[in-house]
């Protein structure tokens, strides 16, 4: 559970980008969130990681187990591997700093590699892979911890099309199999529609609220092509031009 409760934020004293902001997200939801340039789509989620610390309010996490702390994990869109590290290397790296057995470590790690399908380049250095293998590796270092919270920041805006919808699709996959709270936040309509099972749309600064949307149709390899879709991408559309205040950029 993500409770987000009167939170507010703002940068060297500026206009806030948050302002007594409330968000909820339950176990195991599907979140995309999404807004104009500006909006603090990255800021919100670099809160919720603990990269940014509120100017006031509260956020908790937790898992309803317990108090103890809940392990969160970050994707961002410039992979962040390590360039001298193989991919194997990278991806076994949080086990390692962690001290977890040796053994383990290559097991898990082998493991992540397949499910990723990218074992074949385990021994390749970030320089020597493509945009998606990279993204992959990164993905694979971030579920080898098994976070209760995984979010993730434009993750696959730097890769064709083809390639970033084999991404979202694997990931989905990914999550059927091992079910946790996930938080996309992207610039692309048709990505978060076709990926968020709730969407939120952002409004530019500062933020009192989020529209909240039900998209429970989301993740379906046929929904692409489905009247609803295209329905839910115009409604988007049409709040994102409203609250940016322009046409914006066209990405259907």
């Amino acid at each position: 559970m993500v409770t987000v409760k009167s939170l507010s934020f703002a940068y060297n004293k500026r206009v806030p980008i948050f302002s007594d902001f409330n968000w909820t997200i339950k176990p195991g939801e599907r979140w995309s969130v999404i807004g104009p340039s500006g909006c603090g789509k990255t800021t919100l989620l670099y809160l919720l990681a603990g990269l940014r610390v509120p100017s006031s309010g509260q956020i908790t996490i937790s898992d309803g187990l317990g108090p103890h702390k809940v392990q969160t994990g970050l994707v961002l869109q410039d992979y962040g591997l390590l360039p001298w590290a193989t991919a194997f290397q990278n991806v076994a790296l949080g086990l390692k700093i962690q001290k977890t057995d040796r053994t383990q470590v290559n097991e898990m790690t082998q493991k992540w590699l397949v499910d990723l399908g990218i074992e074949s380049v385990s021994s390749h250095y970030p320089s020597e892979l493509s945009g998606g293998q990279r993204q992959r590796v990164a993905i694979a270092r971030t579920l080898i911890m098994q976070p209760s919270l995984l979010l993730m920041d434009e993750p696959f805006a730097s890769l064709d099309t083809l390639t970033r919808e084999d991404l979202l699709d694997l990931t989905l996959t990914l999550w059927r199999k091992q079910p946790s709270t996930m938080v996309l936040v992207t610039h692309n309509i048709e990505e978060a529609v076709y990926w968020g099972s709730h969407i939120m749309v952002l409004q530019k600064a500062p933020n009192t609220r989020g529209d909240l949307i039900e998209n429970p149709d989301s993740g379906n390899a046929e929904y692409r092509e489905q009247p609803g879709y295209r329905a839910l991408c115009r409604q988007l559309r049409g709040l994102i031009e409203k609250y940016a205040g322009s046409t914006g950029d066209r990405q259907i």
